[in-house]
């Protein structure tokens, strides 16, 4: 069984460096014998693939080619963000990452990868964000306004497991992070408040993408996901509603230059532009567009009517941190396993 773990886990390795099956983005027209091109690999979790293939990256090429004369093209796997990391921890030389949340970059750093303070720039290293909300069917026929809501005995619930998910623990910290708050709960522990609604959850998918899509194919009443997934799905035309808690947890997804594989590569100075021109207001503008909110001040006001703030909107730092609340929340032992023990016995 190790055997086939290890293997299928060098399968996995293989199909990044390929690129998962998603061919390199090109530039703006066929480069011409004296142009010079190069290859920038990004390492992207799920959510934001839509609006990084269609807008970001054609408006970078765009614009590097009008800096510098260079065509660059794009070597862009996408992976859950969690499994992203790990790939690039065993080798996958990914110039930069853009993950969905910090403790997935903090890996890099603590492997030796992230060598320089990618907190240091603008908005903390973030460059997008969201916030989580509940999808539900078309109406809202099951009357789901908030957490209290998934607690009640049949309700189907979906969202994918921690263990694999970027997307997942953000769910998790927003049910945690509303119940100590007050605003979930009903007097119920914390801890109650998680156990009871995923002792509703129906399939736990291994991503947040995923999950979305076992809820568009049917399955479940609910789905506890990212504000933007439910926004992409409905331009894509699929018949889905969302309701935003009244208290819930806002979602910051950063981005960094991978040093020790930008250096590698010869590709620093490219890097380095690509996740500074991901601050710039163009592109806070085009997150905007795909569900995405800004974390730019003017972009954030001029979409303000389109994203509007939940009454108790929280950070992870409310919470403690990422390191407190990773330690408590989804260390083995802790919140997450105890809830998912329980289920078990019940079943």
């Amino acid at each position: 069984m190790r055997r086939l773990r290890n293997l299928a886990w060098l399968l996995a390795l293989a199909a990044l460096a390929a690129g998962c099956g998603e061919p390199a983005s090109g530039g703006e027209g066929a480069s011409t014998a004296s142009t010079r091109v190069r290859t920038l690999t990004l390492g992207a979790y799920t959510t934001p693939r839509e609006v990084y293939g269609r807008e970001i990256i054609p408006a970078f090429q765009r614009m590097w080619r009008e800096k510098t004369g260079e065509d660059v093209r794009f070597h862009e796997p996408y992976l859950r963000s969690g499994a992203q990391a790990r790939a690039v921890i065993g080798g996958f030389e990914a110039d930069v990452v853009a993950l969905s949340l910090e403790p997935d970059v903090e890996r890099l750093v603590d492997a030796g990868l992230i060598t320089h303070d990618w907190k240091a720039g603008p908005h903390g290293g973030m460059v997008s964000r969201s916030v989580v909300v509940i999808g539900v069917r078309p109406g809202n026929p099951k009357s789901i306004r908030g957490w209290d809501d998934l607690r009640r005995p049949g309700i189907q619930v979906l969202t994918p497991s921690p263990r694999t998910s970027g997307g997942a623990m953000w769910n998790i910290a927003a049910i945690w992070g509303a119940a100590t708050r007050g605003k979930a709960g009903r007097g119920a522990s914390p801890e109650t408040v998680v156990q009871e609604i995923v002792r509703n959850v129906a399939i736990m998918d291994k991503g947040a993408r995923e999950s979305m899509l076992t809820f568009e194919s049917g399955v479940g009443d609910a789905a506890i996901t990212y504000e933007n997934e439910v926004l992409v799905a409905q331009q894509a035309g699929r018949a889905m509603d969302y309701v935003i808690p009244s208290s819930t947890i806002l979602i910051e997804n950063p981005a960094a230059v991978v040093d020790v594989y930008a250096e590698k590569h010869g590709n620093r100075d490219i890097a380095e532009a690509f996740v500074a021109f991901l601050g710039t207001p163009e592109v806070q503008r085009m997150f905007a567009r795909y569900g995405l909110r800004s974390v730019d001040p003017v972009v954030a006001e001029e979409t303000a009517a389109q994203y509007p703030p939940p009454a108790d909107l929280f950070t992870v730092r409310d919470l403690g941190g990422w390191p407190a609340l990773t330690e408590r929340l989804f260390a083995p032992g802790g919140v997450f396993d105890r809830a998912t023990e329980r289920l078990a016995g019940a079943r």
